[in-house]
């Protein structure tokens, strides 16, 4: 599969030796110039390019950036693409954004409407970066860690469901785009270590409440 990644920071570069690790094709990029990737293309051994390059080489494309940038990129090349949305939304970062405090819509949701016509899942946003690589098992481990995912396209989330398996995890659907509140930030699900049956229990008893 070639994986595109929009964002070349911790969880963008993690994501990017664990798929070339597993034979997967990638292109990183960033918000500067190709250049500035070099380095990283050498010690993962993938590609770089710009954001629309990375966007237009990939049959699936991870957004891992910052949440403020979010408007930042053009969303015209994403239609029909399958987005992993890896965003998190830390006020104190982004600046206070009501839709999000008040629980009218998910980080995912406004992903979707930026990136109209994308095939939008909510997927690698509930692990720590340092843990993406060390804790990846194979199938039928003992010990293999459980991830959540949310979205509102089924193909979508089989085709994400099948890349996280293939990459270590194993995969527990949250149900549409609007039930991504249930991994977001500081929820029980968020960046803990569970397994399939630890993080179906975590996702059931998410308390909502606002979080700014």
């Amino acid at each position: 599969m070639r994986i595109g990644i929009i964002g070349a920071g911790f969880i963008g570069r993690a994501v990017a030796r664990l798929a070339v690790k597993h034979g997967h094709e990638v292109m990183i990029s960033n918000s500067r110039d190709p250049r500035t990737l070099t380095s990283a293309m050498i010690s993962i051994g993938c590609r770089i390019g710009t954001a629309t390059d990375a966007v237009e080489f990939g049959d699936v494309v991870l957004l891992a950036i910052p949440f403020f940038a979010l408007e930042d990129i053009a969303p015209g090349p994403f239609a029909g693409k399958v987005l992993l949305d890896a965003t998190n939304y830390y006020p104190a970062r982004d600046d206070q954004i009501p839709a999000l405090d008040s629980g009218q819509a998910t980080t995912s949701e406004l992903v979707a409407r930026h990136f109209e016509g994308a095939k939008v899942v909510k997927a690698f946003n509930a692990i720590l970066e340092r843990d993406i690589e060390p804790d990846a098992r194979l199938v039928g481990a003992p010990d293999r860690r459980a991830l959540p995912i949310a979205g509102d396209d089924a193909l979508a989330k089989a085709t994400v469901a099948e890349l996280l398996g293939e990459l270590g995890f194993d995969v527990v659907d949250a149900g549409v785009l609007g039930e991504g509140w249930r991994f977001e930030r500081a929820r029980p699900a968020y960046c803990v270590r569970l397994d399939v049956a630890g993080l179906e229990a975590a996702l059931a008893n998410a308390p909502w409440s606002s979080l700014v």
